[in-house]
Formats: C-alpha cells, sequence, structure tokens
C-alpha cells in the first residue's frame, strides 16, 4: 500500500520542488504561464523563497508525498499591497500524472484553502486555470471555486493562445 502525506514544504524539499515543478513545466506547458527554461535559470535560493518555510513569508507551498517522494505541489501567494491584502492566489498546482486520481490535487487544493482561512484579514483566494482543463476546473468546483470570467490570448504556446478561467473562492467568515 502506497503511504501518501500533504504537508507544507521546507527549504530542505526546494530541490526536489524545483525538480518536480521544472518537469510540470515541460510537460503542461499550457497550464503554466512559466516556461521550463525561465524557471530552471532560476537559482536554488528562488526555490527556497518561493517554499515559504517562514511564517510571515507571501508565499508558500505545499507537497504531495508518496512513499515520501515528492508529486505533487500548490502554492499560496498572499496579495502584498494595502488595498489588495485581502486576496490571495493559488498557484502552480501539479500532481505528476503516475499519481493522479488518488485524490493528491484535492488535498493540495484543501491544505491550501485551510491555510488561507487562518491568516488574518484574508478574505478571499484566486487561481486561473487553462479554460480547456475540465477536470481542473471541475476540481476547483467542487473546493467552493466559482468562474468569474475567462480571458482569451491569456499565454502563448508556441503559435497557439490559452485562454485562462479566473476563479475565486470565499472564505468562511469572509
Amino acid at each position: 500500500m502506497t503511504s501518501t502525506e500533504v504537508r507544507r514544504l521546507s527549504d530542505a524539499d526546494a530541490a526536489d520542488y524545483r525538480s518536480l515543478m521544472l518537469r510540470a513545466y515541460a510537460r503542461e506547458p499550457d497550464a503554466f504561464t512559466s516556461t521550463a527554461a525561465e524557471r530552471t535559470a532560476l537559482p536554488l535560493t528562488w526555490w527556497q523563497s518561493r517554499v515559504g518555510a517562514n511564517a510571515d513569508s507571501a508565499e508558500m507551498v505545499w507537497g504531495a508525498c508518496c512513499d515520501g517522494v515528492l508529486v505533487g505541489a500548490a502554492g499560496l501567494a498572499r496579495e502584498q499591497r494595502e488595498r489588495t491584502r485581502h486576496k490571495a492566489t493559488l498557484f502552480g498546482m501539479y500532481v505528476a500524472p503516475g499519481f493522479r486520481n488518488l485524490g493528491l490535487a484535492r488535498k493540495l487544493v484543501l491544505a491550501v484553502l485551510g491555510q488561507a482561512q487562518g491568516m488574518p484579514g484574508l478574505k478571499l483566494v484566486q487561481l486561473t486555470v487553462t479554460d480547456s482543463n475540465a477536470a481542473a476546473i471541475r476540481l476547483y468546483e467542487a473546493c467552493g471555486f466559482q468562474s468569474f470570467g475567462v480571458e482569451p490570448l491569456a499565454n502563448r504556446v508556441g503559435d497557439a493562445f490559452i485562454a485562462k478561467r479566473h476563479m475565486w473562492r470565499l472564505l468562511a467568515g469572509g
């Protein structure tokens, strides 16, 4: 039986997180705004800051592990400006293909939402998802997200343009 866990990542996980996400950017170019080439150029310290191991970090990442191996991730980034600090963004959601349909994506989203719920003054979490990714949209809707628009021509991948759906979820007490 496979042992799975979802936990907040730390500095010690940065190299594994980098490796997972570089594979994600290469394998699923329609899903991400960043490219593998852009992220490959970044130093490990950037990835360490992204996992947000400090309690007051603006960004933080959760990982899904199977038998101790990082196979999925999702992040939360809180807005920093005074007028937008009531919002955060779920970013970088990914589960490696061999580990899909195990409930890990849902656990990652719920972990991010659980963190967001406990952040003083935070009212909502938003995200963008490729408009043609029906499975991801169903997941987000099942976790309480609602669509509020589609951005045509949001990303260019090669010669194709990808539309992104914008979604949001009000937090309890928000």
